[in-house]
């Protein structure tokens, strides 16, 4: 059952990457577009097949963060927001488009995500029992801080500047260079590689701290470094594509109740399914709305307030 999964995943994020290229709201012939003939190459190799590059990338970073912090945090529903991550990359790119750096959005976004990740994990060292908690509620705090900075910021910015990071906060994936791809990937791609090799740890962390110090493992390490692969998985997506809420929250779940807490089995499958379900949304935002497009994020979030709130309620019915 478990392997079907996996092959079922790896099957769907393959026919995401060879369909949602033709999705759009023009049509265009594959045959001209293969042929060169513009403007069908145009449209099709440098607009949306990088934007579904991007997607898949981005949909899978933030869906497998969001089963590492389930695990670290023993709470399903955790997301990649919980430390303020998100945030804080968020107020760097929110500073960068304010100031007219629009060329450093991305470095000084993921520059804020550090800053918060060190500011948080810091607060959270302090006190070796109940890191976790610590944790959560600093992140809480610090969000709260982030979001009233770039409240503060997109209030004392320009007209045109305010209505871009309006647009920017939305989430949204759009057409971006080869290089920052390919930087991107450089990124992610290893951050999974880590995550999937430390499945083992996870696996442990998620039943309890206790027990995993007695199978051997280095609570508090285990813990940053987890922390730490999260962030950066979370951070250097938000830092392109500006918040998208709930990417990390309705595939990790689902998967959960599928496959079961074996991360050996989450983690690949988070990954392929994640960047699968915000290509998929993606499409559906750039065809169902077209001429107009939505961003990306108020799709997702459509789909995932609903489904939080229906978590929420199985979870009371169970707890009654």
């Amino acid at each position: 059952m478990r392997s079907k999964v996996l092959w079922g995943a790896l099957v769907v994020w393959a026919a995401t990457l060879v369909l949602m290229p033709l999705v759009g709201p023009s049509e265009i012939s594959l045959a001209r577009a293969w042929a060169g003939i513009s403007p069908d190459a145009e449209i099709l190799w440098r607009a949306r097949v990088p934007r579904v590059v991007l997607a898949l990338l981005a949909g899978g970073a933030l869906a497998t963060a969001g089963v590492l912090f389930q695990a670290l945090m023993r709470d399903a529903l955790a997301t990649p927001d919980t430390l303020g991550v998100s945030s804080g990359a968020s107020l760097g790119a929110v500073a960068a488009i304010c100031f007219g750096w629009e060329a450093g959005v991305w470095p000084v976004g993921l520059a804020g995500a550090g800053i918060v990740l060190l500011l948080v994990t810091g607060l959270a060292g302090r006190a070796e029992r109940g890191m976790s908690f610590t944790l959560l509620m600093a992140g809480i705090t610090v969000n709260a801080m982030c979001v009233a900075l770039i409240l503060f910021l997109q209030t004392v910015s320009a007209m045109g500047r305010s209505l871009v990071v309006t647009r920017w906060l939305m989430g949204g994936l759009d057409s971006v260079e080869t290089t920052t791809l390919g930087i991107l990937a450089l990124m992610v791609l290893p951050a999974v590689g880590l995550v999937l090799w430390r499945a083992g740890d996870w696996n442990l962390l998620a039943v309890g701290a206790e027990w995993a110090a007695a199978k051997g493992i280095e609570v508090k390490t285990s813990l940053r470094a987890g922390y730490f692969l999260g962030s950066l998985l979370a951070g250097s997506v938000t830092a392109i594509t500006g918040p998208i809420g709930f990417a990390g929250l309705i595939v990790p779940h689902i998967l959960r109740m599928t496959l079961g807490a074996d991360h050996r089995q989450l983690v690949p499958a988070a990954f392929l399914l994640g960047g699968a379900f915000l290509a998929l949304c993606d499409g559906m935002a750039r065809k169902v709305f077209a001429p107009a497009e939505m961003p990306v994020g108020v799709i997702t979030a459509l789909l995932g307030g609903p489904f939080f709130l229906w978590v929420l309620t199985q979870r009371a019915r169970i707890r009654g």
